[in-house]
């Protein structure tokens, strides 16, 4: 695949961990993948409070999520989407979750970069935390930008899949699902983790068995775990070397067959 050296690499290379900046590793990728899942920095560390399990506290991610200029934003935008289409598959697609602090700036970026862009996924979750500032509307949704590398190639749909998660009717854009439950969290957890069932269901419509993807902010590597559980091959990209720990130990946890039936029961 390339040169770079991995973190963490399962003995059946089907579940690669790579250490550093993927502005910079991307650059180095000789391989082409049929599907890419980014959660991207929405820029939302503010120095706001919000309420989690009863408690205030605050929003603050890290300093990879500190907001910037819109020229900043748009910036990094453009940059880290042009090396993901360099490492897509002609028929490749890519899904990019966010918040409106991010996902407008990724919308104008694809449709620049020529990307056909299918859906935008609004996640409405099942246990959003309260507004406790009661000035506004409670934040209960996220949105996920599925578009295609090209809008002239056709893409991968499994339509019947979906159809049949949804009860034999057609699958719409609004997706209700609860946030991580606790039984995700057994080693910990990502301040962004987005849970598996949501990340399997993104998988199961745009790949098949034993296709590549690829998670360019792989955080606790959410995407791979869904990935391996769902026969697909992963490499993930992350810097903070404490997530790729937290990756490793998700990993082998799966590897458990009576853990791993559990959850493929829970996600699909």
């Amino acid at each position: 695949m390339s040169s770079i050296p991995a973190f963490f690499k399962s003995n059946d290379g089907n579940f690669t961990l790579l250490q550093g900046d993927s502005l910079q590793l991307l650059k180095n990728f000789d391989f082409k993948f049929d599907m890419i899942f980014a959660d991207p920095p929405y820029f939302l560390s503010n120095d706001g409070i919000t309420c989690q399990n009863g408690h205030v506290t605050s929003v603050n991610k890290g300093d990879w999520d500190k907001g910037g200029s819109i020229e900043h934003i748009n910036s990094f935008n453009q940059e880290w989407i042009s090396l993901c289409r360099e490492k897509l598959q002609e028929n490749g697609t890519i899904w990019i979750s966010g918040t409106y602090h991010n996902i407008f700036s990724v919308a104008n970026v694809l449709t620049e970069l020529k990307f056909k862009i299918l859906n935008v996924v609004t996640w409405a979750k099942t246990n959003p935390p309260p507004n406790i500032s009661c000035r506004y509307f409670t934040y209960s949704t996220e949105f996920i930008i599925w578009a295609r590398k090209n809008k002239n190639t056709s893409h991968y749909f499994n339509y019947e899949k979906m159809k049949e998660l949804n009860g034999g009717k057609q699958m719409k854009d609004i997706w209700t699902l609860p946030a991580i439950a606790t039984w995700e969290k057994t080693w910990g957890k990502h301040p962004t983790q987005k849970p598996l069932k949501l990340l399997s269901r993104i998988i199961l419509a745009s790949t098949k068995e034993d296709s590549w993807i690829l998670d360019p902010f792989s955080g606790s590597a959410t995407t791979g775990i869904a990935a391996n559980l769902l026969n697909r091959r992963y490499v993930g990209i992350e810097k903070e070397n404490s997530f790729l720990e937290l990756s490793k130990l998700r990993y082998n946890q799966i590897q458990d067959k009576e853990i791993r039936l559990q959850f493929l029961e829970k996600i699909v």
